[in-house]
């Protein structure tokens, strides 16, 4: 899956996930612009876990990890890429 695929898949499921959020900007910061917490992050993680089929570890759970959404979908395309390896 290329990149901008994965981009594209993420901010389908953020408004699946998120709807209230409408339409994101995936370079923005999610916290000051979108107001996104720990719980928040985490369902989105545990959406792109089933999404995509890969697995974040504990420490990738953590909010302070992605500041915008596109930092979010690099670790996705990291974790996609290692897979097909």
């Amino acid at each position: 899956m290329e990149k901008e695929e994965v981009r594209i898949a993420l901010a389908a499921l953020i408004g699946e996930e998120l709807p209230e959020l409408g339409e994101v900007d995936m370079e923005k910061n999610i916290i000051t612009e979108y107001g996104i917490n720990s719980v928040s992050i985490i369902r989105l993680i545990v959406a792109a876990e089933n999404k995509f089929e890969i697995q974040f570890t504990d420490y990738e759970l953590a909010l302070d990890e992605y500041p915008t959404f596109g930092d979010l979908a690099a670790v996705i395309k990291y974790k996609l890429d290692k897979k097909e390896d």
